[in-house]
């Protein structure tokens, strides 16, 4: 009679003690903060103007590219927000870090005068201290975040009426005229 081959254990690791090998592992150091930070700089602050204070990054440099350049910078932009969604940040947090990015990219699309905003907005860098500002703190303030969502949406809601501004005008003018006749 065969025997019946011999029963194995399940092997157990400790939290401490998984294999480097495992996918997880390997995909947590990309969101740490050091990693982070120097994405940030790499992509705002990297080179400095010999003589002077002034710092560009990559981003300010692709950004030059007609039509894609802009957006291949937002997309680089993406990872720190994708990262600070991961690490549990507060969704009004990571929503003013798209609207970072966002205000980047299509202002960034203005030529010439866009890439010099790029430069000087410095989105990734300013999304990377929310993050780890909005980590450190014990009690997550959010309240700097709805104040900015709140002067962007009475921005918006500014630059849509002047148009309907415009069009009642035209048309005051446009009754006047014929009352004159």
């Amino acid at each position: 009679m065969p025997s019946a081959p011999p029963i194995s254990k399940p092997e157990y690791f400790p939290p401490n003690a998984r294999p480097r090998s495992s996918v997880r592992n390997r995909g947590a150091r990309l969101f740490d903060d050091e990693n982070l930070d120097l994405l940030s700089h790499l992509l705002d602050d990297w080179f400095r103007i010999p003589g002077t204070s002034f710092r560009f990054g990559l981003d300010g440099i692709v950004g030059l590219i007609p039509g894609v350049g802009d957006l291949l910078g937002g997309l680089a932009s993406t990872i720190i927000v994708v990262a600070a969604w991961f690490r549990g940040v507060p969704t009004v947090t990571v929503a003013r870090m798209v609207a970072n990015v966002a205000i980047e990219v299509f202002v960034g699309a203005i030529p010439f005068l866009g890439d010099v905003f790029d430069i000087a907005w410095k989105a990734n860098r300013r999304n990377y201290k929310l993050l780890s500002g909005s980590l450190a703190a014990t009690p997550r303030n959010t309240a700097g975040d709805w104040l900015f969502f709140a002067a962007i949406g009475l921005g918006v809601l500014a630059l849509s009426m002047i148009p309907f501004l415009l069009m009642s005008w035209l048309i005051s003018r446009m009754v006047l005229a014929g009352m004159h006749r």
